[in-house]
């Protein structure tokens, strides 16, 4: 209660500075809105948004995928966490999404959304996201808006300042927020320093399918890599990982992580990791970790346990890694879409700091060291600073930027997004947030070609800001027009979690190409059931497995004797639609598991293991059809000992 009260009388102080109670825009207006911000946001029924954006769902272990400029809430992507909704780790086809080196993990903490690129641009084809608790990296298909790919990410811990993708999505990176012992094993904790490492983790993507391999870990010193983003233009080829905790505490880190005056960004040389693989510079240790894929042929997923990974020391590798000293925590690590600026944001720094590409390189060239860290060179603050925003407000977190040489910087403590020029580094406006603002999203901000128009900001706090809802409320997303020369408020709407990130893209480059059916034909499930007349069930010892369809209002079979208590029965269901919209479900009495929600042509599988003798009902979940309530079925239950022999009904039958 006390933080967030501080936190809005700063807003309110910062709100009433000259220049930045007034939300207009060009031309002017006066108010917290401007007089048309509703019309600004209204997409009429049966029109579409302009722009998707995909908000991490934070420790719901989902994406959300959104509509700008309406806000509207379109689906709820499972992505690490059990989806009852859709059967996302319930139905036997996408429990393996599921599988790590831990074993069965249905949740984690999903924080960076990105989205794939072509030549610097946003292309629409795939979403990557990360798993922040059990270290890994998921692939979203933006076709069927469905996981298709999990890799866990060995040797780390934290896996935060992940998932970033390279300018031609040649790779999505991996950095551990924890340092570790490589490979893990029994330490005092108090011997942190010097014997922790941190794995920088580089996931190369099949540019035709999307598929993802660990290439390679660059295992660097045992600070904290918080945030991460590629460069891109001039300085593709290299990655930016912001640090803290330089000081390699193990406790007490509010108080002992802060006493440096500078932490570093990580500058690393992707194009001079490849080299040093291809010269075979790598040593290859043990590391067990699983690859999750997910088939839309077979409409079902594998997991698959790997047993090593490659690994580049930059103390044996030059050119490799170097340090680029930033004050102070610094938290967000963005490239403007040029690719020469590079923005660090000190938590505790009063300033704004900006980093030159062209000036690092002449750093590098000429040798202008300040020392080294295990092997990797520190490049002097001084040779490598482009320029300081000086004190734009308190507590920076994040950038963005717009096409047009602006930058665009949260505030979390002050409670305010703050608009700055590139290259001048003057503040040209701020508007108050409400509250306690973390990510900003700018559709295509992060990309060579920013789609500007609208900045979203994802708050913390929303006290007063909505309905109440007992103790906990949901958190905050704000949107704003930046298509003036002054950020205008026009409107807020809760999300889903606690999203830390957000990606953006324009609707057309989507729209075009989404899935709308699975075609029969092409459905290699290998217990589909592709014709009503093929149902069938057949018993294997105590496994029974059951083959059915399911079409606008019917199941077949809908009745099924001979189960005995004891078996373990396969409901394999086909949904025999080929009409787009048109789901069907399936539940049944006491199963131990999730209703299945099948998209037409789509099959799935849940498991019913009967406890009772009797007669108990399944029926479709999703409201088909004027006679949904007549789509049912029996599966009459006999005991362990019965001799009554399998029986089932065909249609008509």
């Amino acid at each position: 209660m006390k933080k967030a009260f501080i936190t809005l009388s700063l807003a309110a102080l910062v709100a009433a500075l000259p220049g930045c109670g007034n939300a207009g825009k060009k031309g002017g207006s006066s108010g917290a809105l401007s007089g048309n911000a509703a019309e600004r946001v209204y997409v009429a029924p049966g029109e579409h948004d302009e722009f998707y954006a995909f908000i991490s769902g934070g420790f719901s272990g989902q994406l959300a995928v959104h509509g700008l400029p309406s806000g509207r809430l379109f689906k709820v992507i499972p992505v690490f966490s059990q989806d009852a909704e859709k059967a996302y780790g319930y139905n036997e086809e996408t429990k393996p999404m599921l599988e790590t080196s831990y074993g069965f993990v249905p949740w984690d903490d999903a924080h960076h959304p990105d989205l794939s690129q072509t030549k610097g641009v946003i292309d629409g084809r795939w979403c990557f996201i990360n798993g922040n608790n059990t270290p890994r990296i998921a692939r979203i298909d933006l076709k069927t808006f469905e996981t298709v790919e999990i890799i866990e990410v060995p040797n780390s811990a934290g896996n935060h300042s992940s998932s970033y993708v390279t300018e031609n999505t040649e790779y999505v990176v991996a950095g551990t927020r924890f340092g570790v012992p490589v490979p893990q094993r029994d330490m005092p904790i108090d011997e942190y320093k010097g014997n922790f490492k941190g794995a920088l983790s580089f996931i190369k993507v099949n540019p035709e399918t999307g598929k993802m391999n660990l290439e390679f870990q660059i295992m660097t010193p045992g600070f904290d890599y918080d945030k991460a983003h590629p460069g891109r233009g001039k300085s593709h080829g290299w990655f930016f990982f912001t640090t803290y905790n330089t000081e390699e505490a193990n406790s007490l880190l509010e108080v002992n992580a802060s006493q440096h005056d500078k932490d570093f960004i990580a500058a690393v040389n992707w194009k001079k990791a490849e080299e040093y693989m291809a010269q075979g510079k790598f040593k290859t240790m043990p590391a067990r970790y699983a690859h999750n894929v997910y088939s839309e042929e077979t409409h079902s997923a594998t997991s698959t346990m790997m047993n090593e990974v490659k690994i580049l020391d930059p103390a044996e590798c030059p050119g490799l890694v170097y340090f680029l000293p930033t004050p102070k925590s610094p938290h967000g690590c963005d490239v403007d879409p040029t690719g020469e600026y590079i923005v660090g944001s000190g938590k505790l720094s009063a300033n704004v700091t900006v980093h030159s590409f062209d000036k690092m390189l002449d750093a590098i060239a000429n040798k202008k060291y300040d020392g080294e860290a295990y092997g990797i060179p520190i490049l002097k603050f001084e040779d490598v600073l482009a320029g300081q925003v000086v004190q734009p407000g308190l507590g920076p977190l994040h950038t963005e930027f717009d096409a047009d040489g602006n930058a665009y910087t949260t505030f979390f403590i002050s409670s305010e997004v703050v608009k700055w020029k590139l290259g001048t580094w003057e503040v040209i406006d701020r508007k108050p947030t409400y509250y306690s603002v973390g990510h900003l999203m700018i559709p295509g901000g992060n990309s060579q070609k920013p789609f500007g128009k609208y900045l979203v900001a994802m708050n913390k706090i929303t006290k007063d800001r909505y309905l109440p809802t007992g103790p906990e409320l949901c958190q905050s997303a704000q949107l704003y027009d930046i298509t003036g020369d002054k950020m205008v408020l026009l409107s807020d709407f809760p999300t889903v979690g606690e999203p830390h990130y957000a990606a953006g893209c324009p609707a057309d480059l989507i729209k075009p190409n989404q899935t709308k059916i699975y075609k029969l034909e092409e459905n290699k499930h290998p217990y589909a059931t592709l014709k009503a007349e093929d149902a069938r069930v057949e018993r294997d010892g105590k496994n029974v497995h059951v083959y059915m369809t399911m079409i606008r209002s019917h199941f077949t079979p809908d009745n099924i004797e001979g189960v005995k208590t004891g078996d373990r029965v396969y409901f394999h269901v086909t949904n025999l639609e080929q009409d787009y919209d048109v789901p069907h479900g399936i539940s049944m009495v006491g199963a131990n598991t999730s209703e299945l929600l099948i998209m037409p042509g789509q099959t799935e599988t849940f498991v019913w293991e009967p406890k009772n003798v009797g007669v108990w009902p399944f029926y479709c979940t999703d409201f088909c059809s004027a006679l949904h309530q007549e789509m049912q079925g029996y599966v009459r239950v006999s005991p362990a000992g019965s001799t009554i022999p399998l029986k089932w009904s065909l249609d008509g039958e």
